[in-house]
């Protein structure tokens, strides 16, 4: 019987392919995973995160990304986290300046198709990345943040937020979100 091979494809073909492509598409281990479109839930969510974000950093020396920029993780992962946020200069992979290398915070909303990938096989390769210092987690159907803050050895703890009248804060970016401002006009189950 004979057998196909799996053709992998490099780092450089990944981002031939997706430089060129009208959909993005993240990487890992030689093959290009195409990204699904996002509920109005994920985009209300998103977009209050950037906005909220972007407001609490002007002035400031980090600055906030949406889910078009790609991190480079490895040489075997390229992600496309739905929020991000670099302080400093930016470092960046080459001349396209499109790979981002430095991030310091990264949000990714949790969907039902998501959920099991953002937090664990997606989070275990983040936490690789020696600038990345906060993992945010946010449940785009209740109530409820997780953030992953990198303490000394490398190590993380974890606080939880499930009530609109607390404040998710953001030491690594010097940043406090309100969280009945990131869910705002998002429609959730009443309690």
């Amino acid at each position: 019987m004979a057998s196909n091979p799996v053709t992998k494809l490099s780092e450089e073909q990944y981002l031939a392919l997706d430089r060129a492509a009208d959909f993005k598409s993240e990487f890992f281990d030689g093959e290009m995973f195409a990204m699904s479109g996002v509920s109005m839930q994920h985009a209300r969510i998103q977009t209050n995160l950037v906005v909220e974000l972007s407001a609490s950093l002007s002035g400031s020396d980090c600055e906030v990304f949406g889910s078009d920029f790609r991190v480079r993780v490895s040489k075997r992962l390229h992600a496309y986290p739905d929020v991000i946020v670099v302080c400093g200069p930016p470092r960046l992979g080459d001349e396209h300046q499109d790979i981002l290398l430095n991030p310091v915070a990264l949000f990714e909303i949790l969907s039902p198709s998501t959920e099991k990938y953002d937090r664990g096989f997606k989070f275990q390769h983040y936490w690789t990345i020696e600038s990345l210092k906060e993992y945010i987690l946010v449940d785009q159907q209740q109530v409820r943040i997780e953030q992953y803050i990198r303490q000394a050895g490398n190590t993380w703890t974890l606080h939880t937020y499930q009530s609109l009248g607390e404040q998710l804060d953001l030491a690594s970016i010097g940043a406090s979100l309100s969280l009945q401002r990131i869910f705002d006009r998002v429609e959730l189950p009443s309690v």
